[in-house]
């Protein structure tokens, strides 16, 4: 079982994407863990036979202790008893290999522990009331992909079980009065956030600034973002390489809470708050401060994509110093946001709105942006951030200033 965060002590298998028995290839996707941020994907260590595998899919692993084995062709085990009854077919269907349509059912029916399925389409089945047991996936190898899900309920027949129980509805299906059971995300998301609430002091500091800079220079450096990269950045990209420079004047701020006191962290990782179909997760923007907009916006639309799919890797939430939540495209105009421990802070981004502000002792219209800085008070104290917070409004103002 690998460590895929820091402080991490067990990993929960969500499902193998490969058979044992089956030739895998170093890099290609192997398993998917769940952790306490998230499900990712986890890519083979190596060339080799996947052999004796030991952990069930729903099985809590502790981190370090063996799950399953790869082997060269003809080389026996390097342990001394017989491997784990596992309960998987040793043969194999090559991932080049013909796979029947989706939609359409196999001869006979798969056996839970053999199926390739996504967790996003694990959940759809459930849902829909899909069998997936007797789909072959239109994926790699035949995974079972969401798209094949939805286009088995709709065809119906065979690949149809009976209507889900209320428990497997949707939220759109489910009834008044009924409970809502949450999926990996939506768990994981509930535990961390109590987590923090009850655990972390928190405190808060909340800023206007002007954003006519900041909409300025956006729109300068988003044609040429997409001139030379051929993506569109978001003002979220800008703001991203704006806080992780500030950050580099605030050590303070992008520091961790540690049980033997405050960890200084060495590099500058700024953690995107990003929104899927069940809740929240956060993928890591590594080294922030040292790459351009283009860099960013191109990393960012990766991970969005990957997280929406529910396809992150383990460096993709790994190593995050700071988070930024913004949910300014939903209309919201300022809110307060949940630390990421063990992270120091969280910066609550608003919408960008026309308001009346005095200029020069004169009524002005200026396009406003309001930051709200929630803070670890064991990490760092008021004037620490409101120091902080105070160069986050200045690089708004002008990031000229702060990204030559």
């Amino acid at each position: 079982m690998p460590a895929l965060e820091m402080a991490q002590e067990t990993g929960k298998v969500v499902s193998w994407r490969k058979r044992e028995g089956e030739q895998v290839a170093k890099g290609e996707p192997l398993l998917e863990v769940e952790t306490d941020k998230a499900v990712v994907e986890v890519e083979s260590p190596g060339d080799g036979i996947l052999s004796a595998v030991s952990a069930h899919e729903g099985a809590v692993i502790p981190v370090g202790q063996t799950i399953a084995w790869l082997l060269a062709p003809g080389e026996a085990l390097p342990i001394a008893t017989a491997p784990a009854q596992t309960g998987r077919r040793t043969d194999t269907v090559a991932a080049g290999g013909a796979v029947a349509s989706a939609g359409v059912s196999s001869p006979t029916p798969v056996s839970p522990s053999e199926l390739r399925i996504s967790p996003k389409a694990r959940r759809l089945a459930r849902e829909h009331g899909v069998d997936v047991t007797r789909l072959r996936g239109s994926g790699p190898g035949g995974e079972i992909l969401a798209e094949d899900i939805l286009l088995a309920s709709k065809s119906g027949g065979a690949a149809a079980a009976s209507p889900a129980t209320p428990a497997a509805q949707s939220k759109a299906q489910a009834l008044p009065g009924e409970i809502e059971s949450l999926g990996t995300v939506g768990r994981l998301m509930a535990a961390r956030t109590a987590q923090s609430w009850t655990t972390v002091p928190h405190f808060f500091v909340t800023r206007e600034a002007d954003a006519s800079g900041l909409l300025e220079t956006y729109e300068r450096l988003a044609v040429e973002v997409e001139r030379a990269r051929g993506i569109k950045a978001t003002l979220t990209d800008l703001l991203i390489a704006l806080v992780a420079r500030v950050l580099a004047k605030h050590p303070r701020m992008n520091a961790s809470w540690a049980a033997e006191g405050i960890r200084h962290n060495a590099e500058i990782n700024v953690a995107l708050a990003v929104a899927v179909e069940e809740g929240v997760v956060a993928p890591v923007l590594h080294k922030a401060n040292r790459s351009n907009i283009g860099e960013i916006a191109v990393r960012r639309r990766e991970l969005t994509q990957r997280a929406k799919a529910g396809r992150l890797q383990p460096a993709d939430i790994a190593g995050g110093t700071f988070t930024i939540s913004n949910l300014g495209m939903y209309g919201v105009d300022a809110f307060t946001a949940i630390i990421v421990p063990p992270q120091a802070g969280i910066l609550a981004v608003g919408r960008v709105g026309d308001r009346v502000v005095a200029v020069d002792g004169r009524a002005a219209v200026r396009p406003m942006i309001t930051l709200t800085l929630s803070t670890d008070h064991r990490v760092a104290d008021g004037a620490h951030a409101a120091l902080f917070l105070n160069d986050v409004v200045e690089a708004i103002r002008e990031p000229k200033k702060w990204l030559e």
